[in-house]
């Protein structure tokens, strides 16, 4: 899928901001390690962290500031990467390692701020003011989310995607607590798909 393209839908399958953001830029069948400043700023307005316009303002910064821009996106991959493993080993029901947190609370306690009421394009919306400057405040609801999930453990329903070339995480919050992918649309239905093929093949 094109990381160039802010147009192109991004999957918002995880049913919470910091599973979402773990999954980031894998695309059900297609997990990749890396992460463009594009695909970045492609997750913070579909998660409404940002809106259109903020966005579009961030996109040019990788030209107009590099450097910020490099920062931010490292900041980004290390806390994504961390993510990954912690939520990992929580589907695996093991110990979330202590180290896996600092991360997370390098950007709450960097973060510090709170929300406003913010009036756009006709409606109300909330978006975070942060005290310092620099861009890190940009990740801060995800941190908020991920210790959220961490502190939650089971509780989480946490799971990930029953197709073993998906490997995407999401919140099980079906009515039966019985949910095997990431999307019954897409690896849902190409697992049906399969199973008929087989079944008629033999």
């Amino acid at each position: 899928m094109p990381s160039d393209d802010l147009a192109s839908p991004v999957p918002l399958l995880g049913g919470r901001l910091a599973i979402d953001f773990a999954n980031i830029p894998s695309y059900p069948g297609n997990p990749r390690q890396h992460l463009s400043w594009e695909e970045l700023i492609a997750f913070l307005q579909a998660s409404q962290i940002v809106s259109a316009e903020r966005g579009s303002s961030l996109l040019a910064l990788s030209g107009s500031d590099p450097d910020a821009a490099q920062r931010l996106l490292s900041r980004s991959v290390r806390l994504r990467d961390v993510l990954r493993r912690a939520f990992g080993a929580m589907v695996r029901k093991e110990e979330v390692a202590r180290e896996w947190a600092e991360p997370i609370n390098q950007i709450l306690r960097i973060t510090e701020g709170h929300d406003e009421l913010v009036f756009e394009a006709n409606s109300w919306r909330m978006e975070f003011r942060a005290r310092e400057g620099g861009l890190d405040w940009l990740l801060a609801a995800i941190a908020r989310s991920a210790a959220e999930i961490i502190v939650e453990g089971a509780q989480a329903r946490l799971r990930i995607c029953g197709n073993p070339g998906c490997g995407l995480f999401f919140s099980d919050n079906s009515r039966t607590h019985r949910r095997r992918w990431c999307s019954m649309a897409i690896c849902g239905n190409r697992h049906k798909v399969a199973g008929f093929a087989r079944r008629h093949a033999s």
